[in-house]
């Protein structure tokens, strides 16, 4: 897709967006695919730092959530958070997709799931199923 139908396409303007992801390849991955979208971007390194700004910060509009992280795997972030704001969608993201994982990932809360490597347009796809108006 060029970069003026991709920019149409994905015009998330005045949503939010938190990004809980350990690993800067990583980060630096969703900053170069979510840049043209005009979404703000929120980032949490830990399920612990996720919790504590969802707590503060009550208009976050999607979550992509790593499971494997330090302090608070992504399982525990998102049962927290699903406990008091079950209304924001948590898409799970992880490299190591072992048998049962998505079942478990899936009870914890997450509404979605996205195996790494992720591809650019599932990436923007999956997204854009929780924040098209």
């Amino acid at each position: 897709m060029d970069q003026i139908g991709y920019s149409q396409k994905y015009n998330w303007k005045d949503k939010r967006i938190l990004i809980v992801e350990d690993e800067e390849i990583n980060n630096m991955f969703f900053d170069a695919a979510l840049s043209r979208t005009e979404s703000e971007l929120l980032w949490a390194k830990n399920g612990k730092e996720a919790v504590d700004i969802i707590e503060v910060s009550k208009d976050v509009d999607v979550i992509l959530m790593d499971i494997r992280l330090p302090i608070m795997d992504g399982c525990e972030a998102t049962r927290r958070i699903k406990k008091s704001h079950k209304e924001i969608p948590i898409i799970a993201q992880t490299a190591y997709a072992l048998e049962g994982d998505r079942e478990r990932i899936m009870d914890a809360g997450c509404d979605d799931y996205l195996a790494k490597p992720i591809r650019f347009e599932e990436l923007l796809s999956t997204i854009d199923k929780y924040l098209a108006d």
